[in-house]
């Protein structure tokens, strides 16, 4: 396929070109009735390409088949079969997947380190969880994705169940063994997801972990926004092989998206697969190897370690790592995390990714450059050097799994819709959350709609909370009060 065309591009210059006056939605008329004001933060552009994407980008019976032929453009230049457009990001992506593969009362394999999104899923379809549990590591308190023979174990366990889902990379850039998982769900004649939110750039460089589609998975969820050049919200989904029909997931996806999608993020989807397709293995030269530098750079610092495959990867940790995820342990400097980026965000006007209570991190992409580089690493060190005003940062204690492993007593949907009352956190143990309680970064839930709580995981969450982690789903953000099910 010819990638030098981008096909939804293209007609948005056609559109500009051709001077069409809308007698349609958007209401601004491509920013004429848009407060100045606005259009002064915004940009004038910004609202002359926020367009109808039918009967305005293209005609009014889409005959020209503009975003079908973006989306097969995509298909090709990552080797999926196909793949599908989301404007409301990978939150609805996954769902999609997950009500392609299982409905009400039917099982479906989930890795335990799972997105809120996925538990959202759970929700709305009614679908019962079979957790698999995450690959602990004691010395670094970090949880890896689960294992292949985790699946197979719950497999043996449930052969009723009607796929599996798992997320890889997480946050911290740790990977599955996702050949050896495809393998266990395809030898019960089952699909596996990869929620791949974290993985935009994988299929464009060998020095990259594998990608889903290339390690045999069935469909692949990826947030194009996250480590791609696409904006916020923009997500695709990738299929192959013959165990979802191409159209259920089209039909699940109609179901929960949007119907008035944005062309602003069609359009960048668009030009970021042609950016990847045509030049993608010669910036990924260049970033792997400015990563390769500042991973080095920071390991200079006094205090700092950089983890890499010799931490994370193993028998018994993640099969792979993302190098472009810098994980840094902070704990030889006697502060958190939380404070060291909360810090040099105040200091230096630098956002640093995901931060827990003994590690802070920055995400490389395509777009970083010496520059970036440079001002990261004279934040790190600034920050090194003013650690006496960060201490003493409040302690709390992150139990192991086994203690935060809890109960599914009822499904999660049951429990999110059926009565609820708000109880002190105290008297919250062995009550049924009726809620996620997700500290963030990275949106993994400590409890879940249905989940049994326990002392230990109360007192993650109310320490955490003092100590500066952020529950922004919860009812009650500061955790002094918890939603429980009104049990009968």
């Amino acid at each position: 396929m010819d990638h030098s065309k981008a096909p939804v591009l293209d007609a948005l210059a056609a559109y500009h070109a051709e001077n069409q006056t809308p007698f349609t939605p958007p209401g601004h008329k491509q920013g004429r009735g848009a407060d100045p004001r606005v259009r002064a933060i915004l940009g004038d552009s910004v609202f002359r390409s926020d367009i109808l994407a039918f009967s305005g980008l293209d005609d009014r019976t889409s005959s020209h088949g503009v975003v079908a032929q973006a989306q097969e453009l995509m298909a090709d230049a990552v080797g999926a079969e196909h793949t599908f457009f989301s404007t409301c990001g990978s939150s609805l992506s996954v769902k999609a997947a997950m009500l392609s593969v299982a409905g009400p009362y039917q099982k479906l394999l989930v890795g335990r380190d799972a997105h809120k999104s996925v538990v959202s899923g759970l929700v709305l379809a009614g679908i019962v969880p079979v957790w698999v549990d995450p690959q602990w590591d004691p010395e670094r308190h970090l949880a890896h994705p689960p294992s292949a023979d985790a699946f197979r174990a719950a497999f043996a366990d449930h052969p009723d169940a009607r796929g599996a889902l798992v997320t890889t990379p997480t946050p911290y850039g740790t990977c599955s063994d996702l050949s050896a998982i495809a393998d266990a769900c395809h030898e019960h004649g089952v699909p596996l997801i990869v929620d791949e939110a974290w993985g935009a750039h994988l299929p464009f460089h060998p020095d990259l972990p594998t990608w889903a589609m290339d390690a045999g998975a069935d469909v692949c969820v990826t947030s194009v926004h996250k480590m791609g050049s696409g904006l916020e919200q923009s997500s695709v989904f990738h299929l192959q092989g013959d165990l979802i029909e191409p159209q259920i997931l089209k039909s699940r996806e109609d179901l929960l998206g949007t119907t008035s999608p944005s062309v602003l993020v069609y359009a960048a989807l668009d030009g970021w697969r042609r950016q990847m397709a045509q030049h993608g293995h010669a910036l990924y030269d260049d970033t792997l190897a400015l990563a390769k530098s500042v991973r080095a750079r920071i390991a200079e610092i006094d205090g700092l370690h950089v983890h890499g495959r010799d931490d994370f990867c193993g028998p018994g940790r993640a099969a792979d790592l993302d190098p472009l995820q810098v994980i840094v342990d902070i704990s030889a400097l006697g502060t958190s995390g939380y404070r060291i980026a909360d810090w040099i965000r105040t200091h230096h006007r630098i956002n640093l990714h995901l931060s827990d209570h003994r590690r802070t991190s920055a995400q490389l992409t395509h777009a970083d450059d010496a520059d970036s580089a440079g001002a990261l690493i004279a934040a790190l060190s600034d920050a090194v050097d003013h650690v006496h005003e960060l201490r003493p940062a409040p302690r709390f204690h992150v139990p192991d799994p086994a203690e935060l492993r809890l109960e599914q007593a009822m499904l999660p949907r049951d429990a999110f819709f059926g009565r609820v009352e708000q109880v002190p956190w105290e008297k919250a143990a062995g009550r049924v959350c009726a809620e996620m309680l997700t500290p963030y970064p990275p949106g993994i839930p400590a409890a879940l709609p249905g989940e049994r709580l326990d002392a230990a995981v109360l007192r993650y969450l109310r320490g955490g909370v003092d100590a500066g982690m952020v529950v922004p789903d919860a009812a009650d953000t500061e955790v002094r009060t918890v939603r429980v099910a009104v049990e009968e």
